[in-house]
């Protein structure tokens, strides 16, 4: 199973592990598992002067700039849901000098961004990717890296979603299609 890559050329990219959406249950791993093993992954790649992205969504103070989907009500958010601290990137893997902070207004982390243009300026070519939700905020920023020309690589047991059904469509269908599917223990063995 190839998982090398070239540590000039690799970025890894953490996608919504913020306070409001870790506290949301999630399935087939706990939140806590996923933010440790993005955690040890940030380490890694620091230890290693490798770039880290690390990507929260957040709104305006007035909420104007919030996405309201039209839907039949299934996912939606009410104002009243988001706490004071909803955005703020959990503590495990709190952003330190050298790591570069994206904020996004929406699922993906390109769109309305400066993430490409950063990945670009560091002659980024491959980017590791985890967080949750699975098939949303990390499926949908892989979507635009694949059209992007970006490699990818997958970190499965670093990421989740709000069930084992919806986790488990995005790793079996749709990411075999645009990247490489490995574990954090995959990463931390090249890493090290």
């Amino acid at each position: 199973m190839d998982t090398l890559f070239d540590k000039s050329s690799t970025a890894l990219v953490i996608i919504d592990l913020q306070k409001g959406i870790t506290a949301l249950p999630t399935l087939p791993y706990e939140a806590q598992t996923v933010i440790d093993n993005a955690a040890k992954m940030a380490e890694a790649f620091r230890k290693n002067h490798m770039p880290l992205f690390i990507v929260n969504v957040s709104a305006s103070p007035d909420g104007k700039d919030r996405l309201v989907p039209v839907t039949d009500g299934v996912g939606t958010w009410s104002k009243a849901q988001f706490s004071v601290d909803w955005s703020e990137i959990v503590p495990e893997l709190a952003p330190q000098a050298d790591d570069q902070l994206i904020t996004k207004k929406q699922w993906g982390a390109f769109y309305g961004t400066d993430l490409d243009l950063q990945l670009r300026r560091r002659k980024i070519d491959t980017i590791v990717l985890c967080g949750v939700s699975t098939n949303i905020g990390v499926e949908s920023t892989a979507r635009f890296a694949y059209e992007y020309g970006y490699q990818q690589i997958f970190v499965e047991d670093a990421m989740s979603s709000r069930s084992s059904s919806e986790h488990e469509q995005t790793i079996e269908t749709i990411f075999p299609r645009i990247g490489r599917i490995r574990t954090t223990r995959d990463i931390l063995a090249i890493l090290e």
